[in-house]
């Protein structure tokens, strides 16, 4: 069995349907012309974000990071492991595809912990150190389309809410996968003049938050991008989801958006 692709979904996906249904045909296709060559995953910030407004409880975030204090994370572990992935592994079904919802550590896939890396105290935020792939390659095997929600399990068992970005990145390093698509409510990585930036690297990424041209959680997606780019040697699209052409092309290799280069397809200084 091949590598697969793995897919990114966001959150802002979820709350349109009529975006949502071609997507899933396409995924759907891809996987019946390779079975076994998908995994997805998803977020869900959206419907975080109103669940908690409708609880009285506020949302926080900082540089792209969702703060998740202990009293919140049971409400946005059933957002996403429940409401947004049930729907989306219904929205696969439907598609003609055999699909099983997960969470990032079920079946041994992510080890999770306390991120520490971030400068500040994000609560019950998780952070990936280490993955078994054995499981997920067992239903990729069984022609079984994962779809993965970004809710971690520490050790200890404390639940843990992984930034989706990261997740999607942990799980295409975990895989070696042969590639990851991040679908976004954006074309791609956008210049100062909002033209789409159609390939970076990592100077030009440093470049660009420094100077503010890259913020927000645009920032976490592209480091992500770059470090699974690193770690798995190939390169990672950062695409729109309004236009799920990009899914087609992947098995021909063809490329939208904003390209995230492989450190090894990079020119010799």
């Amino acid at each position: 069995m091949s590598a697969p692709f793995v897919i990114k979904l966001g959150g802002a996906l979820m709350d349109s349907p009529s975006a949502l249904t071609p997507i899933c045909q396409q995924i759907a296709a891809m996987h019946a012309s390779q079975p076994g060559c998908v995994v997805v995953v998803h977020g869900g910030g959206k419907a975080v974000d109103r669940q908690l407004a409708a609880l009285g409880m506020p949302t926080e975030r900082r540089d792209g990071i969702r703060i998740t204090p202990p009293e919140q994370v049971l409400q946005i572990s059933g957002v996403l492991s429940g409401q947004v992935n049930a729907q989306l592994v219904a929205s696969m079904i439907a598609a003609g595809v055999r699909a099983c919802g997960l969470r990032l550590s079920d079946a041994g896939l992510a080890a999770c912990t306390r991120a520490t890396h971030l400068g500040f105290d994000p609560g019950c935020v998780g952070s990936v150190h280490a993955g078994d792939p054995s499981g997920i390659r067992a239903l990729l095997g069984a022609g079984v389309l994962p779809v993965v929600s970004s809710i971690g399990t520490s050790a200890a068992g404390e639940l843990l809410n992984v930034n989706a970005d990261d997740a999607a990145a942990a799980v295409a390093s975990i895989l070696r996968a042969r590639g990851l698509v991040f679908l976004t409510d954006v074309p791609g990585v956008l210049a100062a003049g909002h033209g789409i930036i159609p390939e970076l690297d990592a100077a030009t990424i440093d470049r660009l938050v420094t100077d503010g041209t890259i913020t927000g959680g645009m920032i976490p997606k592209v480091r992500g991008a770059l470090e699974t780019a690193a770690a798995t040697g190939v390169a990672v699209t950062i695409a729109g989801w309004a236009d799920p052409a990009i899914l087609s092309n992947l098995l021909s290799g063809g490329v939208a958006g904003t390209r995230i280069a492989a450190p090894s397809e990079l020119p010799c200084p």
